[in-house]
């Protein structure tokens, strides 16, 4: 299954905006609160090398597309249902948001760097984002403190009857968010806390949450509407504020984004998403769309793109660490049509080669015999683990 990341954020932030402009798909638009009411699920792409140049082919993708040399690789994008403060109590769509939002692999930040929507996504002026990233986060923190406290609880009333360990109590409560034992105890004494709740405070609590959900719940800061000077002052500002040194911040435009897309589809520039430039392919523009097109490609210049592609890349690869391989074939390269390289699969940092087979189809992984690295024409182990571009094949009973 493709990754999913999910785009959280408060009301009228630009957050199905920027859905739009990464899927090109049609959800509703609108500055109040709750105009996304179900989560929208789109396909967007992120970008890898492909791997066919460096053999002297080119590649037939099955799902995606590849333009000269890189490739558009599908994962799925999440647009969950604007959020207020109080969620965590069941304010708003509190509940359902957060339900939503616990199927994302990793989460992105709508955030509205011009400070023109208040906490609560109404319009307004001079309003600090960082009291959005803020509440947002603490939000977060006390949905996993609830669930945390209730593991507590089902802990402390086992563990008189039978000999239970408080990682395992834990990680079977906390389970939804794709927790193990080893991670929760690991993070317990990462905290300095003893293997004992009742040697815990509530601010002890509060940071084991922070802490698992940071981990569980990856997230990144898409600073949006950056084509404004107001969001560019605020960005210096909160960027380079030590409070923030534990997010990274992508500057974003999803509104230039769209319509750099828009234009494409109309043969007006040429862009490829994620580019740092586009070129203007008419001379026959109105004064106003020139104009337009001119301020985007300013703030491009200034920042290396609109922003959106890289988010979402920054969100998978970096956060995530999440790789890109190829499979090959019974040749290295092509499938049984002769198609080079069709499928491009992405695989968590550390993959081994039959984690890689049963992300194909489960029978392989259960046939796996040995793997081939196809760039260096040598086997490789059940255990190898794989690094970003390989092209493997694998050999199977199945």
């Amino acid at each position: 299954m493709p990754y999913k990341i999910g785009l959280v954020g408060k009301p009228s932030v630009g957050k199905s905006t920027f859905f739009n402009a990464a899927t090109m798909n049609s959800v509703d638009e609108g500055n109040y609160p709750f105009t996304t009411i179900d989560p929208s699920v789109g396909e967007a792409y992120v970008r890898v090398e492909c791997a066919a140049p460096d053999f002297d082919e080119e590649c037939d993708p099955r799902v995606g597309f590849c333009n000269h040399g890189t490739r558009y690789v599908p994962v799925k994008l999440v647009d969950v249902a604007g959020l207020i403060p109080g969620a965590h109590e069941g304010k708003g769509l509190g509940n359902k948001f957060l339900t939503d939002l616990n199927e994302a692999d990793v989460l992105i930040h709508i955030v509205d760097f011009s400070g023109e929507t208040d906490i609560e996504g109404e319009p307004t002026e001079g309003h600090d984002p960082r009291k959005d990233i803020d509440f947002l986060e603490e939000e977060l923190d006390m949905w996993y403190l609830e669930i945390l406290e209730k593991g507590i609880e089902r802990y402390n009333s086992k563990s008189r009857q039978q000999d239970i360990k408080l990682e395992e109590e834990l990680a079977e409560q906390m389970s939804a968010f794709k927790t193990n034992k080893n991670e929760i105890k690991q993070l317990i004494l990462q905290e300095g806390l003893e293997l004992d709740p009742d040697t815990w405070d509530d601010e002890d609590k509060h940071d084991l949450a922070r802490s698992i959900r940071k981990e569980t719940k990856p997230m990144i800061i898409a600073a949006n509407k950056m084509d404004t000077e107001k969001a560019q002052n605020n960005y210096d500002e909160i960027t380079s504020d030590p409070e923030y040194e534990h997010l990274d911040f992508v500057p974003a435009s999803a509104h230039a984004e769209k319509a750099l897309k828009n234009a494409a589809e109309q043969d007006v520039v040429d862009y490829y998403p994620g580019d740092e430039e586009f070129e203007i392919l008419t001379d026959d523009l109105p004064e106003e769309k020139e104009k337009g097109l001119d301020q985007i490609r300013e703030f491009m210049e200034k920042y290396g793109g609109t922003g959106v592609q890289q988010a979402m890349e920054s969100a998978l690869f970096d956060e995530l660490g999440v790789m890109a391989v190829f499979p090959g074939g019974a040749d290295g390269l092509g499938d049984e049509h002769g198609n080079i390289l069709p499928d491009c699969f992405l695989v968590p940092e550390n993959a081994t080669a039959k984690d890689f087979a049963y992300t194909i189809h489960s029978d392989l992984g259960d046939g796996f015999i040995h793997a081939v690295d196809c760039r260096e024409n040598r086997q490789i182990g059940a255990d190898h683990e794989l690094e970003q571009g390989d092209v493997i094949e694998i050999i199977s009973s199945n």
